[in-house]
């Protein structure tokens, strides 16, 4: 917790009357009274349990809270919307846009509980909100073994789950750009669009977090206003910023830690001037949540990125013992070889599995992987990465990618897991069939298992608690929504 004198002197050393009023150091109180009010949640939802959840709380307060069916999974769940409130402004919120992210779940949990208990609350912040607490509820089940925890390097990568980039209900909006035509958008992603379509939202929140480093934060515009303030949001629950690598090479940086919101468009351009690839065939997703708002409606987009593991290295800026272009280089060969594995195991059993085993499709996307030559031929033309890598870059390309594949080897498991478990449940006794599978399955369980133990003694992580991730991921919300009012 923070006092409201510190939040003044903050204000006032920051350009306090430039930007804010006594109206909005008011609100500050109303935030600060939120943000204390948040539990210490000691694990994730289910999907079974936010729907009843979401029910209940319509049931409680149908005097501010409606919900209401906005579509269908491909696997036959209900997505719920809820309704809450009636301001003048319209703000729409979704947690999940990727299944392995659930933080804003948690978020979204909280924050529909306190508006619809708050009637000051909804007045002062003068918004309807539409929250969608879980939008890729299909793969939110597929990481449920995890949700619970143990929170461990090892938990969470065996019990991974992440879609390939054309079955992502947040990458799967459709665009006609250059030589890209992507149409097939998915359920969740039409409903979604519909939603856009009927409430035209002024702000989306889309509420993703990373799998570790730190806060980030995507935005559809510029607003240096309150860059500092969202920052301190981050300071405060004493979580560091992540000043490694950005998620893409392309990513257009504002300040730190800020960046231009990304869409479809920008990683065409990249690939297109990079990649010496067939753009026809490169590119296979369409765009995002954000484009999309921005072209129906003009709505602003915010992401804020937050970590479940970080260790310290993330932040520091101090010069490494290497240059950044080696660095990435060094990562790219290190990925190559470990896609070399995934493909090698996937050829001993894929035969054997069915089209659209999910883990399957997400690992062929994930290892077909276009753009590393592209990356090559940047870093080499881009005098930014000729310079000595920081502390953080270094940790970035060296240890973090390496958690990242991890997740590839735990999906690599479950590969092989998903199709065993169907045999078992049918009885089926192909012995061909099932050694193969096995076979796979104890390789990659094997390096799955020795590049845990890798990372557990070369990372010194911490696991963030969820009340900590939750406070920055509203204050962020809260301050982004005052701002839009305002500009």
């Amino acid at each position: 917790a923070f006092s409201l004198d510190d939040m003044e002197n903050i204000y006032s050393k920051n350009g306090y009357e430039d930007f804010f009023t006594r109206r909005e150091l008011q609100m500050k109180k109303i935030y600060q009274k939120l943000l204390e009010g948040i539990p210490d949640y000691k694990e994730f939802l289910t999907v079974e349990e936010m729907n009843s959840s979401s029910k209940k709380l319509a049931e409680e307060h149908p005097e501010s809270v409606s919900i209401f069916e906005i579509g269908q999974t491909r696997d036959g769940i209900e997505l719920y919307c809820l309704k809450i409130g009636s301001g003048s402004h319209t703000a729409l919120m979704f947690g999940c846009p990727h299944p392995n992210e659930p933080i804003g779940t948690m978020m979204l949990e909280y924050f529909s509980k306190r508006l619809a208990e708050d009637e000051e609350l909804r007045k002062e912040l003068d918004y309807t909100w539409y929250i969608v607490k879980a939008w890729d509820a299909d793969g939110l089940r597929l990481n449920e073994k995890w949700l619970k925890g143990p929170y461990t390097l090892y938990n969470y990568s065996r019990n991974f789950f992440r879609p390939a980039g054309f079955r992502q209900v947040d990458w799967t909006f459709p665009i006609d750009y250059k030589e890209l035509h992507f149409h097939n958008t998915l359920p969740e992603t039409t409903a979604m669009m519909h939603l856009i379509d009927e409430i035209r939202p002024e702000f989306i929140y889309s509420l993703h977090n990373a799998g570790f480093g730190g806060v980030y934060w995507y935005l559809s515009r510029k607003t240096p206003e309150i860059y500092e303030e969202m920052r301190e949001a981050a300071n405060r629950q004493d979580v560091p910023l992540n000043l490694g690598e950005p998620e893409a090479p392309y990513c257009v940086e504002w300040a730190p830690a800020v960046y231009q919101s990304l869409g479809i468009r920008q990683d065409y351009d990249y690939m297109e001037q990079y990649g010496n690839v067939d753009m026809k065939e490169a590119i296979k997703c369409g765009t995002c949540s954000a484009d999309y708002g921005k072209d129906v409606c003009g709505a602003f987009t915010l992401l804020t990125e937050l970590p479940y593991f970080y260790d310290k290295r993330i932040k520091d800026m101090s010069p490494s013992d290497i240059l950044r272009k080696d660095a990435v280089l060094e990562k790219l060969e290190w990925n190559e070889k470990s896609n070399r594995f995934i493909r090698e195991t996937l050829d001993i059993s894929r035969r054997y599995m069915e089209e659209e085993n999910p883990f399957l499709l997400a690992l062929c996307a994930f290892t077909e992987d276009d753009s590393g030559e592209a990356t090559k031929r940047m870093v080499e033309e881009n005098p930014e990465y000729h310079k000595t890598a920081t502390i953080a870059e270094k940790f970035d390309n060296g240890l973090v990618s390496k958690f990242y594949k991890l997740l590839s080897y735990g999906m690599l498991i479950r590969a092989n897991e998903y199709e065993l478990e169907k045999m078992q449940g049918k009885g089926e006794e192909e012995q061909e069939k099932a050694a193969a599978l096995k076979k796979a399955f104890e390789l990659a369980e094997k390096e799955h298992r020795e590049l845990a133990e890798y990372l557990e003694q070369e990372i010194d992580y911490l696991v963030v608690p969820i009340r900590k991730l939750v406070s920055i991921q509203l204050e962020c919300g809260l301050l982004m929504a005052e701002y839009l009012k305002e500009h």
